[in-house]
């Protein structure tokens, strides 16, 4: 039985397998039908864009002042909100300690005030009128003795150092009533008034302290800054919270009024000057451009900025300018979101 090649064979069967392979590859494929059409423009000259779904306040960053363990978050995602109502709380309980040591500091310095103001006591005063009295008693004993000594004619039946010693005694007894009735008109005159205004000077500061911690336990409890709806909720209770002004990678709670919603587009630098404040506009829900409604101007940012790139990449170069037009619209026209893109068309003016 002759020997058949095994090497030609199979050269020849991987020529003819290439050649079914190019030619299936050279077919013309059909492309699928896309599952909805692409958003088409509903003017005849427009200006497209991308826009950005925002509340009509902005988005509003809840940061907290004061840094501390979270020990009540009093709202979730979606509460309507007041201005001033609370939203979370910071454990505060070394502050609430501290606050009612001054408290009690501010106690005992009233008190120290009112005791001062309310000087003389009444039951001090008849105590020392007895003792002018008493004093007034003794001088006019001791004078009269002197004067009795004095009357004697005959120098012999009085004794010269005796009278001197009368007469010493009836100076001090006048001393004594001097000094009673100094007490008395001591006592009568109440508080020296700059002990009285040190006393007052000290209630003041104590005053003052009590405040700072009341206020340092009032900035504990974040309430909220206007009227508005909870739209993220970022913080647990039990987590420590930074202090911060609320900025991007440190807000504890998102807000805003979405009784309105704008639409923040960007249009090309290069389009800018075909945009007109009176121009009608519509936008589209991506994925979905059936779903449209016609905006609102409200107004223009007069800053033309760099293109935001929305992919996250850290690496990607962008050198497109753009201009922001703000543009409003109802919710309820439109099933839209905080956040979500949304396709905008604007009738395109001539060259202003």
């Amino acid at each position: 039985m002759p020997r058949i090649p095994f090497l030609p064979v199979l050269a020849v069967a991987g020529v003819v397998t290439a050649g079914f392979v190019v030619a299936d590859n050279d077919r013309r494929m059909t492309p699928a039908a896309p599952l909805i059409d692409p958003a088409q423009a509903p003017f005849a000259q427009t200006v497209a864009g991308a826009g950005l779904v925002e509340p009509s306040t902005r988005p509003i960053a809840i940061g907290t002042p004061i840094a501390g363990t979270v020990a009540q978050v009093h709202v979730v995602v979606g509460d309507r909100v007041t201005a001033g109502q609370p939203l979370l709380r910071i454990d505060a309980r070394s502050t609430t300690a501290e606050l009612a040591v001054r408290r009690a500091e501010l106690e005992q310095q009233q008190r120290r005030l009112e005791r001062l103001q309310a000087l003389p006591r009444p039951e001090q005063l008849p105590p020392a009128a007895a003792a002018v009295a008493a004093a007034r008693a003794r001088q006019q004993d001791a004078l009269a003795l002197v004067g009795n000594l004095e009357a004697v004619t005959d120098p012999r039946a009085v004794r010269r150092e005796e009278l001197q010693q009368r007469r010493f005694a009836a100076e001090a007894a006048t001393a004594n009533l001097a000094a009673a009735e100094a007490e008395l008109a001591l006592l009568r005159a109440g508080a020296w008034d700059r002990e009285l205004a040190e006393a007052s000077a000290a209630v003041a500061a104590a005053e003052a302290q009590l405040a700072r911690v009341e206020v340092e336990l009032e900035r504990h409890l974040v309430r909220a800054p206007r009227d508005a709806t909870v739209l993220q909720v970022d913080v647990r209770v039990g987590e420590f919270a930074s202090a911060s002004n609320g900025a991007a990678g440190d807000r504890l709670l998102l807000l805003g009024d979405i009784d309105v919603l704008h639409v923040r587009t960007d249009i090309d630098e290069n389009d800018a000057f075909r945009i007109r404040p009176d121009a009608r506009a519509f936008a589209s829900l991506r994925g979905d451009p059936r779903q449209r409604t016609e905006l609102r101007f409200v107004h223009i940012e007069p800053f033309v900025i760099p293109k935001r790139s929305l992919t996250g990449s850290t690496f990607e170069r962008v050198d497109t300018r753009v201009l922001q037009v703000v543009y409003a619209f109802d919710p309820k026209a439109l099933p839209a979101f905080v956040g979500q893109q949304l396709d905008v068309f604007v009738e395109a003016g001539g060259q202003r």
